[in-house]
């Protein structure tokens, strides 16, 4: 079973950048595409950003110019770097496998204040 594990988010004014992580263990994640997810208070979870196992990536039109999503293979992690945050991406973010998602991790709480 592959756990997902985020980190890096925190408080950060708007205008900020944070960067999260999302370590995999298990050499499944290397042949998968992997998305970051977030989930606000009082709505629901919505893809972000996706990134194949040979590195191209998608985003959503809100986060386009301004997220970066990557990947290391070696490391089985998955990284979202934020840009020029604002109030509205305040949520908790989740990574996980676009299609079957493994078990949800905990998610890394990011908080953008105005």
């Amino acid at each position: 079973q592959v756990q997902l594990v985020e980190s890096g988010g925190g408080l950060v004014q708007a205008g900020g950048s944070l960067r999260l992580s999302c370590a995999a263990s298990g050499s499944a994640f290397r042949t998968n595409t992997m998305g970051w997810y977030r989930q606000a208070p009082g709505k629901q979870r919505e893809l972000v950003a996706t990134i194949s196992s040979g590195g191209t990536p998608t985003y959503v039109d809100s986060v386009k110019g301004r997220f970066t999503i990557s990947r290391d293979n070696f490391k089985n992690t998955v990284y979202l770097q934020m840009d020029s945050l604002k109030p509205e991406d305040t949520a908790v973010y989740y990574c996980n496998r676009l299609l079957f998602p493994f078990q949800w991790g905990q998610g890394t709480q990011v908080t953008v204040s105005s």
